[in-house]
């Protein structure tokens, strides 16, 4: 078969002129893979692991209706409590006890386990602006207040 004859065949199969032939579409290689050799490096799980130190003894508490997760040298801000600036406390409400590699999970809280922290100051929290309306009625109220707060220091975990 020709050239011309392929194309009058194209033609009447197809009903267009100058159609490609299968034949006529320019047919590539298959792409051609290399396999990539291992590496000579050592996988991590092989490496010897260095630890410095082991995670600092951290505590979750309990106290004014929320729960704080401590660690020694932490400064938190708490809901108030009823001690002077500089004092120090005791919190025996001890929910968990962690670090060190192992976790100690208190049912409700942990026995003899305690968070020592010193009292930094007494302050009140931001402004909270409650604004109460309702509409058409002139019905305004704008009240505002601001929470007591403790600011404490922990210095130690026990237990």
């Amino acid at each position: 078969m020709t050239d011309s004859e392929r194309e009058t065949q194209a033609a009447e199969t197809t009903g267009e002129p100058g159609t490609p032939e299968p034949e006529d579409v320019v047919k590539t290689e298959p792409r051609q893979f290399q396999v990539s050799k291992p590496s000579s490096r050592k996988p991590a799980t092989t490496r010897a692991a260095t630890v410095v130190d082991g995670p600092a003894p951290y505590a979750v508490i309990a106290t004014g209706g929320k729960q704080y997760r401590v660690k020694v040298g932490d400064r938190i801000t708490v809901e108030r409590l009823h001690v002077d600036a500089g004092s120090a406390i005791t919190i025996d409400q001890v929910l968990l006890l962690g670090g060190d590699g192992s976790t100690r999970i208190g049912t409700p809280i942990v026995e003899g386990a305690r968070v020592e922290a010193t009292v930094d100051a007494q302050d009140r929290g931001e402004k909270i602006v409650v604004f109460k309306y309702k509409a058409k009625k002139r019905y305004r109220r704008r009240t505002g207040h601001r929470q007591e707060q403790t600011r404490l220091t922990i210095t130690g975990i026990s237990g």
